[in-house]
């Protein structure tokens, strides 16, 4: 005979994912990088170039953020407005997401982010990229089952259980329909 709670069958801990073990050592190591380019070049070129430097990166990467999300304001617009787009402009353009990551990046201190960003704003590399991250996109989709996003919601709850639910019901004590409301005490302090 046992007593107490009975015990789960999801005590054990499920295996982390390969990305959430290095993921922490790999920012780490990006930063630890980082701050010894930065000390690098401030030994040669000196700590007021750097800062120069620091902040060309951050306005430029606000330019490069404020002017993507005005292009896809006016493509939003556009399309909400039944316009497909102006016969001028480029039909095919697209990207404002990996734009609005090379501007984040701009704004970032440090050399490698900036250098990362400046690529992301090349167009070929800017198709290249999105042409892989969305063949792993249409990758992982047709693995995950189809469903709901309540579905997913729930498998996921299934798999990873906080073992704190509790099975019940709510009852509400609301008053009658023509009951009038209680006064509340005044607010004072």
């Amino acid at each position: 005979m046992t007593t107490g709670a009975p015990t789960s069958p999801y005590s054990a801990r499920p295996p982390r994912s390969r990305l959430s073990r290095f993921l922490p050592l790999g920012v780490a190591a990006w930063l630890v990088l980082e701050i010894w380019l930065l000390t690098l070049v401030a030994g040669a070129a000196g700590g007021f170039t750097v800062f120069l430097l620091l902040v060309a990166g951050f306005v430029l990467g606000s330019v490069v953020i404020k002017r993507a999300g005005r292009r896809a304001f006016r493509r939003l617009s556009e399309t909400l407005g039944g316009r497909q787009g102006d016969p001028g402009s480029k039909g095919g353009e697209g990207g404002n997401g990996l734009t609005m990551l090379a501007g984040l990046l701009l704004m970032l201190p440090g050399l490698i982010s900036d250098a990362i960003g400046l690529l992301l704003l090349i167009p070929p590399l800017q198709k290249a990229v999105r042409g892989l991250t969305e063949s792993a996109v249409h990758r992982r989709l047709r693995s995950v089952t189809p469903g709901s996003f309540g579905d997913a919601y729930q498998q996921a709850r299934m798999h990873r259980p906080d073992g704190k639910v509790v099975q019940g019901e709510v009852i509400r004590d609301e008053p009658p329909a023509g009951a009038p409301e209680e006064p509340r005490p005044p607010l004072t302090r």
